[in-house]
């Protein structure tokens, strides 16, 4: 157990795009930076292959989060590997406590915690992640150009990606327990198309290969009967939750549980910052969540400027 009575000018809670971001900005400002993050790269990581990153024709997601990385540790950043289970706010100072008892204390915080994704209990899924498996279908289906894929999930985001699929892959299989309940506007899209076919009723249970996913094995939900598709990717599209819940007391969240932000990363509590996929921004970007990082950064040194001189480093 920690209890480090360092008072920092600004702590960033997660180490994904937006918070590696924020954490170069505010270092460049000379800013005494502390990141808490359970691991370096986020839901990046889960991108085998980026494409959309300005600078990088082509590049993986841990590629890209080790270059960010490197960068972070060219500045004066303070790294902590752990979990924050709440943020509260005492005497003008917001305190970090983490689920090992760790607390830390800071004139500012930046949230960018991201989402993470929900979901199943399919066989070989956490195996073939970035083989084959994605959690993203807008940041690879490219890579599946002309191949069969599996989109599993009934929400707007499931058939948006496999809309979004029948223009690259061969062939979509659309796989769901239930009927289907996107909205009509994106249900139209998927009707006439020819490479879609249904799988309503149907769970995954297993996906199978060696270096990279061959199969996608399915069970009727009615009779119990199993069909195995021979697939290259199966995107998981039921759904992200943010990671939100350590200041659900303190700050306004949406109906989603995103953290409501305004142009400038601000919350609707003065000193606490957000970032990324945690907040309402609407795309869900590499690109867009290290702009908001910086963005959040930039907003945080005002904030300390306008509240006063830098601390003293305890007190």
């Amino acid at each position: 157990m920690d209890k480090d009575t360092t008072l920092h000018d600004v702590i960033i809670v997660g180490g994904g795009p937006a918070g590696l971001t924020a954490a170069v900005y505010a270092a460049r400002k000379m800013l005494k930076v502390l990141l808490i993050t359970q691991n370096i790269g986020g839901q990046a990581l889960y991108s085998l292959d980026v494409e959309n990153y300005m600078g990088y024709q082509f590049i993986s997601g841990q590629d890209l989060m080790d270059r960010f990385e490197k960068q972070v540790e060219k500045y004066n950043v303070k790294n902590v590997f752990s979990e924050v289970k709440s943020v509260a706010k005492e005497n003008e100072v917001f305190i970090t406590r983490s689920t090992n008892g760790d607390e830390y204390h800071g004139k500012a915080i930046i949230i960018a915690t991201g989402k993470k994704s929900r979901t199943l209990n399919a066989k070989g899924l956490d195996r073939l992640i970035g083989r084959g498996v994605s959690y993203c279908a807008t940041c690879d289906a490219p890579l599946f150009m002309g191949l069969d894929v599996v989109v599993v999930g009934g929400g707007n985001s499931a058939i948006t990606a496999a809309y979004e699929l029948t223009s690259i892959a061969r062939q979509v299989y659309l796989v769901n327990r239930s009927p289907l309940k996107a909205d009509e506007i994106f249900l139209e899209k998927i009707r006439d198309a020819p490479n879609i076919k249904c799988f309503i009723g149907y769970e995954l249970v297993e996906v199978t290969g060696e270096d990279a996913l061959d199969a996608a094995a399915l069970r009727n939900l009615s009779d119990d009967s199993s069909v195995v598709l021979p697939v290259a990717g199966v995107f998981i599209e039921i759904g992200l939750i943010p990671n939100s819940d350590m200041v659900k007391d303190l700050v306004l969240l949406n109906k989603n549980d995103e953290i409501v932000v305004s142009y400038d990363c601000s919350t609707s509590l003065p000193g606490i910052f957000a970032a990324g996929d945690v907040t309402t921004v609407p795309e869900k970007q590499i690109i867009v969540a290290a702009g908001e990082g910086a963005k959040a950064a930039i907003s945080a040194y005002k904030y300390i400027l306008k509240e006063g001189e830098h601390a003293e480093t305890s007190y």
